[in-house]
This record gives structure tokens, C-alpha cells and sequence, in this order.
């Protein structure tokens, strides 16, 4: 056969598939779009504004930490119902106990903000703090809503996380949250606002670790009280956190961000351990699996002295959860087949199923 021929036939399939395809991909976004008008309506309207947390939190001798946020409607605290009440304002309280120094908190985070906006609040943030001791970006969720590109997002974001290390600052990133767990929402929808979230935070993790960052999986913001507990857990808009779910998220940043600025957490030089689900791997991997493991840190690590390897940077996931060691049966249950006995380690990367539990620690 005659490579035209080949052309011709192959042309063909792909016309007629095509057809196939667009039909369903027409009749399928036409379910989504009705949908998508069913949530907004059972979900209501965002507040007017949020709670203005910018300030000096806790007291003592010497300067001020300078500890500033960027982001969107989470970071900026929409659905709490006081300025100390939000993210950046129990996180700053805590480093300002934890450090034994003020700490100055400056969120320029805006409601609806997406990750093409970053740049901007970046811009008037640094004529503001040339220099910041400690920078947190929370941000993704209205990227997967605006169904924005996933390359432009990450590429916004990468610039952003790019010219704060510029400034010496360590970077925290409190990455896409999952939208799945927004029980209002219909399925289908539920199920590929579950998808898009967390290929969005597996995308962020593997960025910003490669730019020297550190990321932290909000996932379904952390844990199953927002299933469970969402009348305490979310907002009357029954989309955002509540003041309790506020703190469950700062819960999980605060380590982070205490390591990121020198302090000393729980978590300080502890090495990885296999038990809670931790692990050094390549950064791909590690950011599959931190992406449907909420609470999971994901920074860089070397191995034998090695930054990288022939895949990429290596990476070590670290399970914040202050929750109990699982029992050895279950740890046996969930742990994989190519992970090794010792807890430093590195895995062989296998494929990561989205499904697939994660050790409870």
C-alpha cells in the first residue's frame, strides 16, 4: 500500500472519529454546562468582601518577620468571620509565638483572583516589602472553575514563585484544593472538578519544587471533617472555609512555613518514614501522589549528594497530620510494592493511581 494511500486512509479515520468525538464531546459539555448553572445557583453568591488581616501579630525583641500572601479568595480569608480568623492571621500569631518576634503580615490576595493575577499582586507587594522573610501563595481553585489552561497557569505561577526566590524569599505553596469535595456540585461535574483539581496541584508541586519552593496538598482541605462536617467546616456560601476550616488548612501550612523561615517544628530534620506514607522520589512522582494525599509536603532533596537524577529533581513527601502512627496492618495495606525498607531511601517510581489510598498518619 501506497504511503498516499496509507495518508488517505488514515485521514479518513480520523474525520469520522472526529465526528464521533465532537458529538459526544457537544452532547457531554452541554450536561456540564447545565450543571455548572445548577451549582452556581445551589451555592449561592460569594460575600461582599473579606476580613483585612494585614498587620503586626504577637510581640518581643527585634524586627519583624515579614511573612506576606498572595492568592485568591482562600488566601484572602473570604468566609471567616474575623481578620484573625484567616489563614495568614493564625499562621502569623503562631510564628510569632513559635519565633518569639513580631510578625507583620501583608496578604495582597484577591476574591476571584486566578494565577495569571499573581504577577500583578506580586508587583505592589514587592514595592511594599522589597525583601519578605517567608511568602505563601494559595491559589488554583479559580483556574480550574474558569477552566483556564493548566500551562498558563503554572507558567504564571512559576514567575511569581521565580522572582520571590530572586528576592531570598522561601516560598510556600498551599496548592489547588480539591472541588470534588463540594457536595453541591452534581456529578458529573464533581468527579472532573476532582480530576482537574489535582492534575493542577500535581503540576504546581512539580514547579515550584523545581524552583526551590515547597508545596503543601490541600487536597480536600484536609481531611474528611469537610465531608462530614460541612455546615461547621464551610462558609454560608457552602463553598468557602469556615473559621474552623481556616485553621484545619493554617494547621497544615504552619510547619512549613516554620521550616521554610528557620524555626523549628514537629517535623525538623525527621527523616522520611515509610509507616506514614513518606518518601523520597523523583518530583513527578511525589507530586502524583501528594496531589490526592491532603496534608503531604513535597520539597527538594538530594540523594547520595545528587540534587537530580536522569527524571528530574528528587523530592522528599513529609505527612503533616498530627494523627497517630497507623497500625501495622494497615500501613502493610497501604504501602506499595516498590517502596524499600530503608525509610531514606529513594522509591523506584511506579505509576500512581488516582484511586489508590494513602497511609493514614
Amino acid at each position: 500500500m501506497s504511503r498516499a494511500s496509507v495518508a488517505r486512509k488514515a485521514a479518513a479515520y480520523v474525520a469520522g472519529t472526529a465526528g464521533v468525538s465532537a458529538a459526544c464531546f457537544l452532547s457531554g459539555w452541554g450536561v456540564l454546562k447545565g450543571e455548572a448553572a445548577i451549582a452556581r445557583r445551589v451555592v449561592g453568591q460569594p460575600f461582599d468582601g473579606a476580613p483585612d488581616d494585614n498587620g503586626v501579630y504577637g510581640a518581643g525583641p527585634g524586627d519583624a518577620i515579614q511573612f506576606v500572601v498572595l492568592g485568591d479568595s482562600t488566601a484572602k480569608g473570604m468566609g471567616a468571620d474575623a481578620a484573625s480568623q484567616t489563614v495568614g492571621a493564625i499562621i502569623a500569631t503562631a510564628v510569632a509565638a513559635f519565633a518569639g518576634r513580631p510578625v507583620r503580615l501583608t496578604n495582597v490576595a484577591v476574591v476571584g483572583a486566578t494565577s495569571p493575577d499573581l504577577g500583578g499582586q506580586l508587583d505592589g507587594l514587592l514595592a511594599r516589602v522589597p525583601h519578605p522573610d517567608v511568602a505563601l501563595i494559595m491559589v488554583g481553585a479559580n483556574d480550574v472553575t474558569s477552566r483556564l489552561s493548566q500551562t498558563d497557569a503554572v507558567e504564571h505561577l512559576a514567575e511569581t514563585v521565580r522572582r520571590l526566590r530572586d528576592a531570598d524569599a522561601p516560598v510556600v505553596v498551599g496548592t489547588c484544593p480539591d472541588l470534588g469535595v463540594i457536595k453541591p456540585v452534581p456529578q458529573p461535574l464533581r468527579q472532573l472538578a476532582r480530576r482537574w483539581s489535582r492534575h493542577l496541584a500535581a503540576a504546581q508541586t512539580r514547579t515550584v519544587v523545581e524552583l526551590g519552593g515547597r508545596t503543601v496538598s490541600l487536597g480536600d482541605l484536609l481531611g474528611h471533617e469537610f465531608s462530614d462536617s460541612p455546615a461547621v467546616m464551610f462558609s454560608k456560601d457552602r463553598f468557602h472555609p469556615s473559621s474552623a476550616g481556616y485553621a484545619r488548612a493554617a494547621s497544615a501550612l504552619l510547619p512549613s512555613i516554620l521550616d521554610a523561615i528557620g524555626e523549628v517544628s514537629a517535623d525538623t530534620g525527621r527523616r522520611p518514614e515509610r509507616l506514614r506514607g513518606e518518601a523520597v522520589r523523583p518530583v513527578a512522582s511525589a507530586a502524583r501522589r501528594a496531589a490526592r494525599d491532603p496534608g503531604t509536603e513535597v520539597t527538594g532533596t538530594e540523594v547520595t549528594g545528587m540534587a537530580r537524577n536522569a527524571r528530574g529533581p528528587w523530592a522528599v513527601l513529609l505527612r503533616r497530620h498530627r494523627h497517630p502512627l497507623p497500625a501495622p496492618d494497615d500501613a502493610a495495606k497501604h504501602a506499595e510494592p516498590d517502596e524499600t525498607s530503608e525509610t531514606v531511601a529513594p522509591e523506584t517510581d511506579t505509576p500512581d493511581s488516582e484511586d489508590k489510598p494513602a497511609a493514614s498518619g
